[in-house]
């Protein structure tokens, strides 16, 4: 079809399967298409946590440059990593079908007792729940330690950065019981240990487990290419979640959470802010026909803040 579209994208494992998939589906569509490796400041930085860099779209900002410097035309980005506001000029081209959205707990040994969870949610619970346990878990996201300091008070959190190949290494390396992953970045990799349990209680960052693709404004070429394989409910729920957290005006250092599901013609969604010591939370749930779904995202942080949200969230912002 003429052009050769070029895609850009970081150089980890997940980053270069995320637009492998996004060439392939382009290729489907009979568009011609090449990888552009761009490295990010998220990527070079792997000791700082997330939540002490102080800027938003740590991930994503390197494709941005090279998109309006023409040097790629497309971006492809976990959507999770993404701003809720965009750089000028750049807009959403395609968000694909969402894959799992849940939080993966990779655990270790520990004197033989974890071999006793086995997969089984109750046995875990309950080693967690040891009066005066003190597990260490380690990860670098101040919304996965929020809400496990919440549910276990007494555990030590650790920081851990890199990408998924790194941070399993770490993991082996040091003395933690545990690791904190999304599960969808270790299974499109075929990475996720049998060592695993998925955190059915947790509630995942907005747009946890979708894919975005990004181009320039006036780029119709790559905005019809990329609309053949956008799918429509993936979309209208990680926008819902994202207005949630552009609402809250959250960032990497606010423990926020969302969650919007289509059931039946129906969206379902959950979301809350939490302390970052986790032990003040403000959470919603709300269910609306998905023809009556616009606005939810705004609605329902702006029912957070009004019950308790907005203290949370000035206390968090006044001891930074």
């Amino acid at each position: 079809m003429g052009k050769r579209i070029r895609i850009g994208t970081r150089e980890s494992q997940l980053a270069v399967w995320q637009a492998t998939k996004v060439q392939e589906l382009l290729a489907q569509f009979h568009y011609e298409s090449e990888l552009v490796y761009i490295k990010s400041e998220g990527d070079i930085d792997l000791k700082t946590p997330l939540y002490e860099m102080g800027v938003q779209g740590i991930f994503t900002k390197s494709l941005d440059i090279a998109l309006l410097n023409n040097t790629i035309d497309i971006a492809v980005h976990s959507m999770k990593d993404v701003p809720t506001q965009l750089a000028k000029g750049i807009v959403p081209a395609a968000v694909l079908e969402r894959a799992s959205y849940k939080d993966l707990l990779v655990y270790k040994g520990v004197n033989g007792q974890w071999a006793m969870v086995n997969g089984d949610p109750e046995v875990f619970e309950a080693l967690f729940t040891i009066p005066d346990s003190r597990f260490t878990i380690a990860t670098s996201s101040i919304r996965r330690k929020a809400q496990w300091l919440n549910r276990f008070p007494n555990h030590q959190l650790e920081n851990l950065r890199g990408n998924v190949n790194t941070r399993l290494r770490k993991l082996e390396e040091n003395n933690w019981n545990a690791a904190i992953f999304a599960a969808a970045g270790l299974e499109r990799i075929n990475l996720r240990p049998q060592n695993s349990i998925e955190l059915e209680w947790m509630l995942p960052a907005p747009a946890q487990g979708a894919i975005m693709v990004v181009c320039r404004d006036a780029d119709d070429l790559c905005l019809s290419a990329c609309n053949n394989f956008n799918d429509s409910n993936t979309a209208i729920c990680t926008q819902i979640e994202r207005d949630f957290l552009r609402t809250l005006l959250g960032g990497c250092s606010t423990p926020i959470s969302a969650l919007a599901k289509i059931e039946h013609d129906t969206v379902i969604f959950k979301g809350n802010i939490l302390s970052i010591n986790g032990k003040e939370k403000v959470e919603v749930e709300k269910t609306v026909p998905v023809n009556a779904a616009e606005g939810l995202g705004k609605q329902a942080a702006e029912f957070i803040l009004a019950n308790g949200g907005q203290k949370i969230a000035d206390d968090i912002r006044n001891g930074q």
